[in-house]
C-alpha cells in the first residue's frame, strides 16, 4: 500500500510510522486512519519487524480527530459508533495486539484520540514541552480510543476523572509522575533517544516480548488463578523458543545471547 498521509520506514529491524498531516498537526481523517492501520498490520505480519515507533511530523503528534473531517462519521442524530468502531477502536486493537513492542515518540501536541493512541503503547517518550489533553469534553464527546480503559489503570480513577471530566492540560512532566509516559527528553534528542530504545528491544527475544505483552493485556481482567494460568501456558510457549535455547546457551557459555526472534 502506497501511504499518502504516513511516512513508513525500516531501518534493519526498526520500523518507524510517522504520522503525517503535519499542517492540521496530524489529526486523523479516514485516509490517515486506514493507513496507519495498515501500517501496524503490515509491521505485526512482517517477521524482519522486531520493534515499532510511532511518531508525527512537525510541531503535532496527534491532535485527534479532524473536525473538519467528522462529518464522514456523523449524520443527523449524531457520530456513528461503527465510525468509532472501525476506526479507533481497530487502531488501538492493533497497537496492543501487535506482537512487537511499540513506542510512541510524543513531539507535540497529542489531543484527545492522540493522546489515548499514545496511551497504548508499551512505551510512551515525551519531548519536554508536550502536554497531554482529554479534549472531547470541550466539544461534548466522551472519551475514547481506550481512554476511558487505560487512564484509571494507568493513574486510578479519581485522576482520570480529573483529565477527563475537565480536559485540562497534563504536561510531559506530570504525565512521567504519574507513571503515564516512560521517560521525559529534550525535544532534540526525542527521535534518537525512541529509535534507540526501538534498536534495544530488537535485539531482545521478539517472541518473549509478544507473550509478555499478551499477558499484560489479559490481566485486565483476569483474576489471579486465571493469570497464573495463562502465564503457564504462555511460558510453555516461550520455553519451546529458539531464543529460550539461545539465552540457556548464551548463559552456559557466558556470552551475550544472539536472540532471532524466533
Amino acid at each position: 500500500m502506497a501511504y499518502t498521509t504516513l511516512h513508513f520506514d525500516q531501518t534493519g529491524a526498526v520500523a518507524t510510522i510517522t504520522l503525517n498531516r503535519p499542517d492540521v498537526l496530524n489529526s486523523f481523517d479516514v485516509t490517515m486512519m486506514g493507513e496507519a492501520q495498515d501500517a501496524f498490520r503490515r509491521v505485526s505480519a512482517d517477521r524482519t519487524v522486531r520493534a515499532v515507533v510511532l511518531t508525527g511530523a512537525g510541531r503535532g503528534f496527534c491532535a485527534g480527530q479532524d473536525l473538519g473531517a467528522t462529518t464522514a462519521g456523523a449524520s443527523a442524530v449524531g457520530i456513528d459508533a461503527d465510525f468509532v468502531r472501525q476506526g479507533y477502536n481497530t487502531l488501538v486493537a492493533l497497537i496492543r495486539e501487535c506482537p512487537k513492542p511499540v513506542i510512541a515518540a510524543v513531539n507535540g501536541v497529542a489531543a484527545g484520540a492522540g493522546a489515548n493512541v499514545a496511551f497504548a503503547c508499551d512505551f510512551v517518550l515525551a519531548a519536554q514541552e508536550v502536554s497531554f489533553v482529554q479534549a472531547f469534553v470541550k466539544i461534548g464527546l466522551v472519551p475514547d480510543s481506550g481512554g476511558t480503559y487505560f487512564l484509571p489503570r494507568a493513574v486510578g480513577i479519581h485522576r482520570a476523572a480529573a483529565l477527563t471530566m475537565l480536559g485540562d492540560k497534563l504536561p510531559a512532566e506530570r504525565a512521567e509522575a504519574w507513571g503515564l509516559v516512560h521517560e521525559v527528553v529534550p525535544q532534540t534528542v526525542l527521535l534518537e533517544k525512541a529509535q534507540a530504545l526501538a534498536a534495544r528491544l530488537a535485539q531482545m527475544p521478539t517472541k518473549a516480548i509478544a507473550l509478555t505483552k499478551r499477558l499484560l493485556n489479559a490481566s485486565a481482567t483476569n483474576d489471579y488463578r486465571a493469570q497464573l494460568e495463562a502465564e503457564a501456558v504462555a511460558q510453555q510457549e516461550a520455553g519451546r523458543s529458539q531464543d529460550f535455547a539461545e539465552g540457556i546457551a548464551a548463559f552456559l557459555a557466558k556470552r551475550p545471547p544472539r536472540f532471532t526472534g524466533e
